[in-house]
């Protein structure tokens, strides 16, 4: 099969023959792949800081959508045919930016209907990270006040807005070229990420107290929005550096989990509309590195994903 990876770690992408998947084990699921997810994270796993479980060579990659091509003896609640969407990790077999992907059926959520596939292919890693940072990490619930910090990004923008949908007041920081994306799409307070005086602005905004909960999604900038919570309150972090504890800060640094029960309640948001993400590019397997180049330069909020040579509804 046609895969998008690497030969070793550090190496450029490029695109790959690698074997079809070998016989499913009883717990998985193999998806025909229809879209790739891609973010930052994906550069940590070509550099080989991000150990997915398997070495290179290696397709890289861990969210699709795609439709179920076969099914381990043990899976119920899923057909041959199903549309679905996965963040599946460790990997079964090979990455995800692949004509075929093995996933856990544990980790697999149905995609409603009325979501395409370069939607869903793009939603399970920043929605699940959403979720697990301000429900398990903050335990955010109706009017707590969050500071969101780089909201400006894909997962920063669904962080923003799972937020609102919980209830709270949001203020969230990003850059000029996504500020007016961010406001049209999350209800939210925004402020210019780059603002020497955030913290002020957050606390004029709060009646002088801070923010209760903040989440930073900005590596290297951790420390202002930390600034920018009250003395007691709760910090996560989905970047790789946390920073130290001040001020009876509870200090949390997120990594995603795969949860396929939780993606499923997260889809229904997304069909609903609570929770919007558009796709800004799409780019085919052979042009998976210019894909990945065009994620570091900055997207905007919006969501590039890989397509493998075929199409489908």
């Amino acid at each position: 099969m046609q895969a998008a990876g690497i030969q070793e770690f550090a190496a450029p992408i490029e695109l790959l023959d690698l074997p079809e998947p070998d016989e499913l084990r009883t717990d998985e699921v193999l998806v025909d792949v229809r879209g790739c997810g891609m973010g930052n994270w994906d550069d940590v796993v070509r550099n080989g800081y991000w150990d997915l479980g398997r070495r290179p060579p290696m397709a890289l990659g861990a969210e699709a959508a795609g439709v179920v091509a076969g099914i381990g003896d043990n899976v119920s609640g899923l057909r041959i045919g199903d549309r679905v969407m996965t963040h599946s990790v460790p990997l079964r077999d090979q990455g995800a930016w692949a004509e075929s992907f093995v996933a856990a059926a544990a980790d697999v959520a149905l995609i409603p209907d009325t979501v395409p596939f370069n939607v869903a292919a793009a939603f399970p890693i920043p929605a699940l990270t959403a979720d697990q940072a301000l429900r398990d990490a903050l335990d955010v619930r109706r009017g707590t006040t969050v500071l969101v910090h780089g909201a400006g990004g894909v997962t920063g923008l669904v962080i923003a807005q799972l937020a609102a949908h919980l209830g709270a007041e949001v203020i969230a920081t990003a850059g000029s070229h996504s500020a007016d994306s961010l406001a049209a799409a999350a209800p939210a307070h925004v402020i210019d990420r780059h603002a020497p005086d955030l913290a002020d602005q957050v606390r004029e905004l709060t009646g002088g107290q801070g923010a209760d909960v903040a989440v930073n999604t900005i590596p290297g900038d951790a420390d202002r929005a930390l600034a920018a919570v009250k003395d007691g309150g709760r910090f996560a972090t989905i970047t790789s550096d946390s920073p130290a504890a001040v001020r009876g800060i509870e200090i949390t640094q997120v990594y995603v989990a795969p949860d396929g029960a939780r993606l499923a309640h997260l889809a229904g948001l997304l069909a609903s509309g609570a929770i919007t993400l558009t796709v800004g590019a799409e780019y085919s397997l052979e042009r998976a590195a210019d894909a990945l180049a065009h994620v570091m330069r900055g997207t905007n909020g919006q969501a590039v994903v890989l397509e493998p040579n075929h199409r489908g509804s």
